[in-house]
């Protein structure tokens, strides 16, 4: 693959932001023209690329979403990931979880390949958590709490446990399988180059396109409604640390992102959908330098976040206007309330929610649910308990559980 060189970095303490990267190439060729990058792009060798797919774990959070169109995010997936699929999919009056699960398993059997599922609300997976140590995760029914930021944080604990270095979070909404496998190449790529520099990284893909019907014929839009908000806060908060505007960070919202375990395990992961705003925010606070430092590890590293534009359009699903609206409150939600947004940042936020309807005049936003790191699992307990009670954990192919992790402090 061959990515645009950036030239633009913004730090944040220990945290540096590149600048948006264009796929030039989606094959740059083989290893023989592994030298030729220059000023103007970054060329990684297919070699180097699988080295990266054969430590990288895919997780799949789904809800609901028909089986042709898992099936075709399964095929995208580059054959050395490692597939989970985390599922809060109805199981009544049809359990559309097995329905799934067998998807899952014709496809492994087909392309020789393992994977792991688990369904989120399984009683049993909730016993693993609380036993492992994080009970926060519990609802009051006893049960794992629903949200897309509670999946995410349950496929990291299974990723924590197959011993591989990398983690990359795919929607299972998408329906352009060639999307789903542009995005796992930019994941390969960018963890390559950014593990040059330090072993916390993380890579947050910008979609090239986001097409709708319009008048009969497809527009393709440029930005998402909820990422634009996203962004230009999360902006406004680096702007007002440098004394510089900025417009740097395009991945706000960006549901395609991978990041090295060794960071990922680390970090705190927000309830629902602010979960993926929350991870520059919980950056921010932990490795920035403005708080008192959790991770003295990390600190003498840097933290990259490499942001890639791909170059296939990005075909999903129209949720509606309400969940585009709830995504970005709850997106502003977690800025709001951090400890590194500074006066400015919080009043603009709650000017515009109090424009857009979502407050009323001197209201606060509310808070969202605030997970501690995965790494803090007692994981051995986790697969113990998860093999013996949890009824739809599912390990397709050679036995892939197994702890040889040690906890991160």
């Amino acid at each position: 693959m061959r990515l645009e060189q950036p030239h633009r970095t913004e730090r944040f303490g220990a945290v540096r932001i590149h600048e948006l990267q264009r796929v030039i190439e989606l094959d740059s060729g083989g290893q023989r023209r592994a030298d030729q990058g220059g000023s103007h792009s970054q060329l990684v060798p297919p070699d180097a690329m699988r080295a990266v797919e054969e430590e990288l774990v895919v997780v799949i959070p789904c809800m609901n979403e028909t089986r042709r169109v898992i099936e075709g995010v399964l095929s995208g997936i580059p054959h050395d990931c490692l597939i989970v699929l985390v599922s809060n999919s109805a199981r009544q009056p049809i359990d559309r979880y097995e329905i799934e699960v067998q998807s899952l398993e014709q496809f492994c059997r087909s392309a020789e390949r393992p994977a792991m599922a688990i369904h989120q609300r399984d009683p049993g997976l909730a016993a693993a958590i609380k036993a492992a140590g994080l009970p926060e995760l519990i609802d009051d029914e006893g049960l794992v709490r629903t949200g897309k930021g509670e999946a995410m944080l349950i496929g990291m604990a299974m990723a924590a446990m197959t011993g591989r270095r990398y983690l990359g979070y795919v929607d299972a909404d998408n329906y352009v399988p060639g999307a789903v496998n542009e995005y796992c190449k930019a994941y390969a790529a960018g963890l390559h180059l950014a593990s040059a520099d330090s072993p916390y990284s993380m890579v947050r893909i910008s979609w090239h396109s986001k097409p709708k019907l319009r008048d009969g014929r497809l527009f393709f839009s440029r930005r998402g409604r909820s990422s634009e908000v996203t962004n230009m806060f999360l902006n406004r908060l680096v702007a007002e640390y440098s004394g510089f505007g900025t417009e740097v960070i395009a991945t706000g919202n960006a549901g395609e992102h991978a990041l090295s375990l060794e960071l990922g395990l680390r970090m705190r992961l927000a309830g629902g959908f602010a979960v993926e705003p929350f991870e520059y925010v919980e950056l921010f606070e932990q490795f920035g330098g403005v708080l008192p430092a959790v991770s003295s590890q990390v600190l003498p590293h840097s933290v990259p976040v490499l942001q890639i534009e791909t170059r296939n359009p990005h075909f999903h699903d129209n949720k509606g206007e309400d969940h585009v609206k709830g995504m970005r409150m709850q997106a502003l939600n977690v800025l709001y309330h951090s400890p590194v947004a500074l006066p400015a940042v919080r009043e603009a936020i709650l000017e515009f929610m109090v424009a857009e309807g979502a407050l009323a005049p001197g209201q606060e936003p509310p808070r969202e649910r605030i997970y501690p790191p995965v790494g803090a699992l007692a994981f051995e307990t986790f697969l113990e308990t998860l093999s013996s009670e949890a009824t739809s954990f599912r390990q397709v192919g050679r036995e892939l559980a197994r702890v040889d992790r040690h906890p991160v402090a």
